[in-house]
C-alpha cells in the first residue's frame, strides 16, 4: 500500500465516523432508542451501534436503512463537489412554510415533517396551493425536494 492510498483510507474512515455520528446525534435528537432505530432499519442494535461509531465493515445496505429510518436521506451531492447543492433539513417545520401549513391542515398535531412525507403532502394536494404566494424559501424547498427526492421532477 503506498502513503497516498493510506491516507486516503483515513480520510474515508473518518468521514465514516462523522456520519456515523451525524446518525447518532439525529437519532438523539429525535429522542429514538437505539432498538427502536434498528427495528426500523431491520438491523441489530449492534450493527446499529458499529454504523454509529462509523464502522466501515457494515455493509452499504444497512448504512442506508438506518438513514431511512431516522427519516434522513444519504445525499452524496456534496461528492461531486457542487457547493450549490441545496441540503435538505432532517425535519421541515411546518409552520415555517406558509403554503405547507395550508396543505397540511388535516394533520392534526404535527409540526414537522419528514423530507418525503413534505414533498408528497405538496404533490397529493398541489391544486389547493397557489404557486403565486409561495415565498422564495418555500420556492427554493419544493425546488429542493423535488430535486433530491423526486428525480428533478415535482408531481403535480
Amino acid at each position: 500500500m503506498n502513503v497516498n492510498s493510506s491516507r486516503d483510507h483515513n480520510a474515508v474512515a473518518e468521514q465514516l465516523k462523522r456520519l456515523g455520528g451525524r446518525l447518532r446525534d439525529e437519532r438523539k435528537r429525535q429522542k429514538v432508542t437505539a432498538t427502536a432505530a434498528a427495528e426500523s432499519a431491520g438491523v441489530s442494535r449492534v450493527t446499529l451501534h458499529r454504523i454509529e461509531r462509523g464502522e466501515g465493515s457494515v455493509a452499504m445496505v444497512a448504512w442506508a436503512a438506518a438513514v431511512d429510518a431516522l427519516g434522513l436521506a444519504l445525499d452524496l451531492r456534496g461528492a461531486t463537489g457542487d457547493p450549490t447543492a441545496p441540503a435538505l433539513p432532517a425535519r421541515i417545520r411546518i409552520d415555517d412554510y406558509p403554503q405547507l401549513r395550508k396543505l397540511a391542515w388535516q394533520l392534526k398535531g404535527a409540526t414537522e415533517l419528514t423530507p418525503r412525507d413534505a414533498l408528497d403532502l405538496y404533490e397529493r394536494a398541489w391544486r389547493h396551493l397557489d404557486p403565486g404566494k409561495l415565498e422564495p424559501r418555500e420556492a427554493a424547498l419544493i425546488r429542493a425536494l423535488s430535486s433530491a427526492l423526486g428525480g428533478g421532477r415535482l408531481l403535480v
